[in-house]
């Protein structure tokens, strides 16, 4: 245990929490923004996903993940199964100064919110049966996968390949399966109505954990409490500043208004866009990925609206056009002084062709997914359920008195 580092374990230890803190915070931030009649429904499917992703992660998906490279494709699962050789002792390959069993639980939030990040794409579209077979499904076949092939030795890494807190592992593969599973699933069945936010201050308080734990997402992929952990961190509130100024000028320009929502997600999309690059850029550069972010996301979410596709809490634009963008963006900004990667046109190449395979990939297996979960099991709620409350009907609670 002679490289264990007692300042990266501590750092890593509140990243680790901080990260944690997210999923809730996401959580809040969909429910503030759902109807009131099925508020506690989406934000129970953020919470599920800590227990049932956290023994996924221990019974194969960490082995899957970053065990022993098998062609390139996926690891061995038998590696760390049920925790075998996952313990305090560091591990040489993943984060060689912290314990190994706290690179894993790192990892594991990560694990934990993507498939949440995705939900408010099925708001009211996919009943909790469905729900729960897609987190469990998808889990396995795309983001432990992908994983593997971004930062568990996979052939997107051994080409160079670089994704520095899940801009491409996490962002693009849920913004591309929201759009898959928003054109599967169809329209919500009340999408007449506008989606109209139960509770703003909910919502708000939800993107202040967001912002919170975004620092432990961004920094603590340096994995050590030192210089680029603290590039990281500044990368993160700069893109986070410039992505929530340009979204409300964008707004103000073409829309002649700014509403709250487009304060809290101009800031969510500079932060979404921020997370590949934060490791190889400078603050400066920041600036640059955030008004990127407020430009390019508010398009993509315009785009949507015009062809009547019900992404209602804006997944696809915000997230998963947010981690395509700073992915790409890599390519053009990175500085090789910050962590070894310099801008190019080869790494910019490589950039495109990753991120673009990963977001075919995510979005054709989760059609896939969803098709045939489909046609095995009832997926939807009935138009009667969503009229009269998912939280009433479902869960025979409500998360305000109506």
């Amino acid at each position: 245990m002679h490289n264990l580092s007692a300042g990266d374990t501590a750092f890593m230890m509140l990243s680790t929490a901080m990260v944690c803190l997210m999923t809730p915070g996401l959580a809040m931030f969909y429910g503030g923004l759902n109807r009131k009649r099925s508020v506690l429904y989406i934000t129970m499917q953020s919470f599920i996903a800590m227990g049932v992703v956290t023994l996924i992660w221990i019974y194969g998906g960490f082995g899957l993940a970053f065990g022993k490279d098998q062609g390139g494709v996926i690891g061995r699962m038998s590696d760390y199964f049920a925790l075998n050789h996952v313990g305090l002792v560091p591990n040489a390959v993943h984060a060689a100064s912290i314990p190994f069993v706290l690179f894993f639980l790192f990892q594991l939030m990560f694990c934990v919110i993507t498939v949440p990040l995705m939900s408010g794409a099925f708001a009211e579209r996919i009943n909790m049966k469905g729900y729960v077979w897609l987190l469990i499904i998808w889990t396995y076949l795309v983001y432990i996968p992908v994983c593997h092939w971004v930062w568990g030795g996979g052939f997107l890494q051994k080409l160079g390949f670089v994704d520095f807190a899940g801009g491409t592992v996490i962002h693009t593969t849920a913004g591309f399966a929201a759009l898959a599973s928003i054109l599967v699933l169809g329209r919500r069945k009340l999408a007449d109505l506008p989606m109209k936010p139960s509770n703003l201050m909910a919502a708000a308080v939800g993107t202040g954990l967001l912002w919170f734990g975004w620092f432990g997402f961004n920094a603590g992929g340096a994995y050590s409490a030192g210089s680029l952990a603290a590039k990281a961190i500044a990368n993160t509130v700069v893109g986070l500043a410039a992505g929530m100024v340009v979204w409300m000028l964008y707004a103000l320009a073409f829309r002649h208004k700014v509403d709250f929502v487009d304060v809290l997600t101009g800031s969510v999309a500079g932060l979404a866009t921020i997370t590949p690059c934060a490791g190889y850029i400078n603050p400066n550069s920041a600036v640059l990925v955030g008004a990127a972010a407020g430009i390019v996301c508010n398009i993509c979410v315009s785009i949507l609206e015009k062809r009547e596709v019900d992404d209602a809490l804006g997944v696809w634009g915000v997230h998963g056009m947010g981690g395509f963008l700073g992915t790409l963006l890599i390519g053009l900004l990175a500085d090789k002084t910050v962590n070894g990667i310099g801008a190019g046109w080869h790494q910019f190449l490589v950039q495109a062709g990753g991120v673009v395979f990963v977001a075919v990939y995510a979005f054709v297996v989760t059609v896939i997914i969803i098709k045939v979960l489909g046609k095995l099991t009832n997926i939807k709620p009935s138009q009667q359920q969503i009229e009269d409350g998912l939280d009433r009907e479902m869960l025979n609670e409500n998360a305000y008195d109506l």
